[in-house]
């Protein structure tokens, strides 16, 4: 028979209100010290990509500097896999690692490997690679959050807490979205509602877009949005066809890019060398290799995208970036070439490991479809005018097909169009996006590359079975909540309530009452901490 460990609970009960308290201090601390490193990241990655730009555009025009640029690949290669080398758990688009973290599955080293991640991606956009600042800003911000919560000496359940927020205000601040960050907080990171994860992520997010917009203002830059050069009508009712071929075809898109990502992936795995601990080097080689190529031939390839969905608007023609022509192609040619290039590359940086973001590459895959499909609806009759609108859509469809989050995606249209014109269509061409993945049996994007991640890190085959016994002590954080609403540290169950002479067999909707009996069983490489996580929950 397994062997029960009965927690003592030793320390002084904590109240709700307390808590909440605690987390709003905590949370606007994390929210400074993350708004502030990741603005000072998306401020350097904008700068990397205008470089970079510059740079492919002088070696377009005198190719006698190629070797040079081949060397640059090479070295900058270089730097990334030691980067990896260092802190391995920086490899591929920065939102799983921050997603596991905040449910308590992964830990971080936050000083290394924030440190690492800022220093990884900001090389690989200087290199011209298509990679968007918003999944390393949440990594950061996630890192940031643990690196507050372990200075000020916080319990590992504040912690989690504080790496959401970090993550939330990380995310808010590189798309300039903190509703979209909040949203993210409920659907992707814990997928619940909880008053205590939304007061860690508002009071994060509210203080770093403050402290954002205040760096803004004291460089005296202007915040843009790339959707600026949109222009949205109301939909007519007659134009809703368009919606739903729209959405059938980026639900099949998104499917598409998820599974020949993890084809890609499959394939990476495979290459073998005689050290294959370094590995990861020469398949981060071939990916820079490739990037590097598109970025060469198809210019809006480079960086996360913003300056291609920019173009695409009705307005995009009087912004620095326009739609370039491309080996003499039409507008709506060099869309799909784009379109082509960037679902590529996108899937060859997540397949070979490099630090890269995803979000907005997902976004200008989504915006590059929209403007390719405006060129076929326009032949079959629609008014011009909804073409913006049709965009955006897209936009949407994609996102919710590749990452599974249909409310962020509708929250984030809303947001950066600034207009509820979209809100109708959204919501319907989300929904049929959803579908086409619940059709074809496809996880969240995110959620599988989490799962990688605790493969490769070894958790599972450390982790060992517990068994603890705890009661619920009067005005414990757990108390008078149903089970599913606590923050339960990860991997733990409880299988059995002890209520008096009652014994429960407890699911989600049972409320926990001062005096219970708790049995938690729990799989973890860490029991210690979970021992102290529950503590600090029940007693």
């Amino acid at each position: 028979m397994e062997q029960q460990k009965e927690i003592k609970q030793k320390k002084p009960r904590t109240s709700f209100y307390h808590n909440v308290l605690q987390l709003i201090l905590v949370g606007s601390v994390t929210g400074v010290f993350a708004g502030a490193i990741t603005t000072a990241f998306t401020l350097l990655a904008e700068r990397g990509e205008e470089l970079s730009q510059g740079a492919y555009a002088f070696i377009r025009a005198n190719p006698a500097w190629i070797p040079l640029w081949l060397f640059t690949l090479f070295a900058g290669a270089f730097i990334i896999g030691v980067l990896v080398q260092i802190s391995k758990i920086i490899k591929g688009c920065g939102i799983p690692q921050s997603e596991g973290a905040t449910r308590g599955v992964l830990r971080f080293k936050w000083y290394r490997d924030a440190t690492a991640n800022f220093a990884a991606c900001l090389v690989s956009i200087f290199m011209g690679l298509s990679i968007g600042a918003e999944g390393p800003s949440a990594f950061i911000g996630a890192c940031v959050g643990d690196g507050v919560a372990t200075t000020l000496r916080r319990n590992e359940m504040i912690k989690r807490y504080q790496i959401t927020g970090g993550a939330c205000t990380g995310l808010a601040v590189a798309s300039n979205a903190p509703l979209t960050g909040i949203i993210f907080a409920f659907e992707e990171a814990h997928k619940r509602f909880t008053p205590e994860v939304f007061i860690c992520s508002f009071s994060s997010v509210v203080f770093g877009m403050v402290v954002r917009y205040g760096i803004y203002l004291l460089l005296g830059l202007e915040i843009r949005n790339a959707f600026e050069s949109y222009q949205f009508h109301t939909l007519a009712f007659n134009a809703y066809g368009y919606v739903v071929a729209a959405g059938l075809v980026c639900g099949l898109l998104g499917v598409a890019f998820q599974k020949g990502t993890f084809a890609l992936r499959k394939l990476f795995q495979k290459i073998r060398i005689k050290r294959q601990k370094y590995v990861h080097f020469l398949q981060i080689f071939i990916a820079v290799a490739i990037g590097g190529a598109l970025a060469l031939f198809v210019p809006g390839v480079m960086g996360g995208g913003h300056s291609i969905i920019e173009s695409i608007g009705t307005f995009g023609g009087t912004k620095e970036m326009q739609v370039e022509s491309i080996f003499g192609a039409s507008a709506v040619g060099v869309l799909f070439i784009v379109l082509i290039a960037k679902f590529l590359i996108t899937g060859v940086n997540v397949a070979s490991g490099i630090p890269c973001g995803i979000f907005i590459p997902i976004i200008a895959i989504g915006a590059c479809l929209g403007g390719g499909l405006n060129g076929l609806w326009l032949r079959w009759g629609m008014n011009p005018q909804y073409c913006d609108l049709m965009v955006m859509i897209c936009i949407a469809a994609l996102f919710t097909s590749i990452v599974r989050a249909p409310l962020t995606a509708i929250v984030m249209i809303c947001e950066f169009t600034g207009s509820f014109a979209s809100l109708l269509p959204a919501v319907i061409g989300v929904a049929i996006g959803y579908i086409v993945g619940e059709i074809f049996r496809t996880d969240g994007m995110y959620e599988e590359l989490l799962e990688i991640y605790e493969q490769e890190s070894g958790i599972h085959e450390r982790a060992v079975r517990e068994v603890y016994a705890i009661a619920v002590a009067q005005g414990a954080l757990a108390e008078k909540r149903e089970v599913r609403d606590v923050l339960w540290p990860a991997g733990a169950r409880v299988t059995e309530i002890h209520r008096g002479e009652e014994v429960i067999l407890p699911d989600g909707d049972t409320v926990l009452r001062a005096g219970d009996m708790l049995t938690i069983v729990c799989r973890t490489d860490a029991p210690d901490k979970v021992k102290e996580d529950l503590v600090h929950i029940l007693g």
